[in-house]
């Protein structure tokens, strides 16, 4: 019985992924919930198991290729043994893939007869956006007719807006109403020559979405950074005095990460703007507290969700905290893990930042960067003394959030560090 692999589903707002290894070759056989092939998203990575045993029949997607939700991966045969002439039907998946590749350069010579193109580039247009794309088509100054649609039915999504500007389509888009010779930037790159002291390595999904995401911070937030800094001396002591009992008593450490997730909770029930989000003429004032805690991944920066953050206790926020470091590492994270972010911490700090600017994680409309604990000279009353102080920066988004509520914000959050007893009574 011929049983069909295909595409999960891949989480809110995820519709796409890029098939980045298979496990198995065509007639391999395969054990029930054994790994067939990885899937990267713009998320995370994700791993499709085999429901039955059998023998992989066909591999219907190869690696590199972009697949939508509930496309077909490939067939098991189930109940089959290995196949010993496998040969024969990856020969087959590698023609389809040599052949693949031919007609696409086939629209690209064809800009001499000027209907053509024109007729090819009609048909995404036909076919009505959805709110979440039209306004990044918008944002970003794109003519959505000239974007490759590969969604259901040739629909356009968000996903390939993302692809388009990260390929330099974006660049190439507001020039274009000048006159037809604007759009070869938006082509391929000429050939580059070789150099044997580089190192060439393709892209990943996570890497090419998220270069795609910064530009679109940056083309769709009128983005602002507003700095303070913080005497880290009365966390440093608490966390001192403690945290050998905390460790003992919840089996994790205590960091500095916890203090900082519970003051914004608080800083953003105050000033609910930094908390929100523009959709489309509308602002969204969310009063639910899910904190976005950017993690390092040997993949790229992953941005896990500590949902409900001002209901956790200190111990809930470090246990959970350590266990997505440890996800992140190993590419375990969930899809679920990753969406429904409301705010977002990113820690420089940790790998020796002194100071920086933080870019949005859009929707969002605010970020703040924690940087490392350095000691230097400040004026405390008449005198001058050392102490462990800290920078931070709060990058907004101008359109929702006015200067006074960016700044009174990373004020409230100062207060409560250099005061942590006012977390406790809140005050």
């Amino acid at each position: 019985m011929a049983v069909e692999i295909k595409v999960p589903t891949l989480g809110e707002s995820v519709t796409e992924a890029t098939v980045a290894k298979w496990f198995k070759a065509a007639g391999d056989a395969v054990a029930v919930d054994e790994a067939l092939v990885e899937l990267e998203t713009d998320k995370v990575t994700v791993e499709v198991n085999s429901p039955v045993a059998g023998a992989l029949k066909t591999i219907s997607a190869a690696e590199g290729a972009e697949v939508l939700v509930d496309a077909l991966l490939g067939v098991i045969d189930e109940g089959a043994a290995a196949i010993e002439e496998a040969p024969a039907p990856e020969a087959k998946e590698e023609a389809k893939e040599e052949a693949a590749p031919a007609p696409t350069p086939a629209p690209e010579p064809a800009p001499a007869p000027a209907p053509a193109p024109a007729t090819a580039a009609a048909a995404p247009a036909t076919k009505p956006l959805s709110p979440a794309v039209r306004k990044l088509v918008d944002d970003s100054n794109l003519d959505a007719s000239v974007i490759p649609a590969t969604g259901k039915g040739g629909r356009l999504t968000k996903g390939d807006v993302q692809d388009f500007i990260a390929k330099g389509g974006a660049a190439a888009a507001p020039a274009a109403p000048r006159g037809a010779p604007a759009a070869a930037p938006a082509g391929p790159l000429p050939p580059r020559p070789e150099d044997p002291r580089e190192e060439r390595v393709k892209m990943t999904k996570l890497r090419k979405i998220i270069t795609a995401r910064l530009k679109e911070a940056q083309n769709t937030a009128a983005m602002l950074t507003t700095w303070n800094e913080v005497d880290m001396g009365a966390v440093m002591d608490l966390r001192a005095t403690y945290k050998d009992a905390f460790e003992k008593k919840h089996d994790t450490r205590l960091g500095f990460m916890s203090f900082f997730v519970r003051a914004a909770c608080i800083g953003l029930k105050e000033w609910p703007a930094v908390n929100g989000e523009i959709y489309g003429d509308e602002i969204i004032y969310k009063n639910y507290y899910n904190i976005g805690v950017a993690v390092g991944s040997p993949k790229g920066l992953v941005v896990p969700v500590l949902r409900d953050a001002d209901k956790m206790s200190f111990a809930d926020i470090e246990g959970t905290i350590r266990g997505f470091g440890l996800r992140a590492r190993d590419g375990t994270l969930g899809i679920d893990e990753m969406s429904g972010g409301t705010f977002t911490i990113s820690n420089g700090g940790v790998f020796g930042s002194l100071n920086s600017m933080p870019i949005l994680n859009v929707p969002q409309s605010a970020v703040l960067g924690m940087h490392k604990i350095d000691k230097r000279p400040v004026a405390i009353g008449d005198e001058v003394v050392i102490r462990p102080m800290m920078y931070l920066a709060l990058s907004y988004d101008h359109r929702i959030v006015d200067g006074r509520e960016a700044v009174s914000f990373l004020v409230r959050m100062k207060e409560c560090i250099e005061d942590p007893q006012r977390v406790l009574v809140d005050v």
